[in-house]
């Protein structure tokens, strides 16, 4: 499961940890990704549950966050191929219950941002090679 208590003081980490907590006593097998130069725009956690299934999650500050380049290129074509993902901001039992939703994280994009990409227009400008995917 890797470091659940992170060597950070970020607020995202804390969070995540939090979340860690909450999940794993409730049967969720929790695996922290981890980006690098060559990986990016994954969510924070893969999670699996026996009954429930997979989940992609990434944590969020409540009104303080932001989407990587590549996420916002990634997140689209993902959820074309049928892989969801879902927004966390708290280890909660409202947040919680949002795994039992449909994936959420259309419901933070922000208006700053413009209109949701065009799935195709990603993948022509990914072919192009015009996006280097990094944040």
């Amino acid at each position: 499961m890797g470091n659940l208590k992170g060597n950070y003081n970020r607020p995202e980490t804390k969070i995540r940890d939090a979340l860690v907590e909450y999940l794993v006593p409730r049967g969720w097998l929790v695996e922290i990704t981890h980006g690098n130069a060559y990986q990016t725009g994954f969510p924070d956690l893969l999670l699996a549950h026996p009954r429930w299934g997979q989940r992609w999650v990434d944590v969020k500050v409540k009104g303080k966050y932001s989407f990587t380049k590549a996420q916002k290129l990634k997140w689209p074509i993902w959820e074309q191929h049928g892989i969801g993902i879902w927004i966390l901001v708290a280890a909660t039992q409202e947040e919680y219950d949002k795994l039992f939703g449909p994936p959420n994280w259309r419901d933070y994009w922000k208006e700053s941002w413009g209109e949701l990409p065009d799935i195709d227009a990603l993948l022509d400008e990914l072919r192009r090679g015009n996006s280097d995917g990094n944040s």
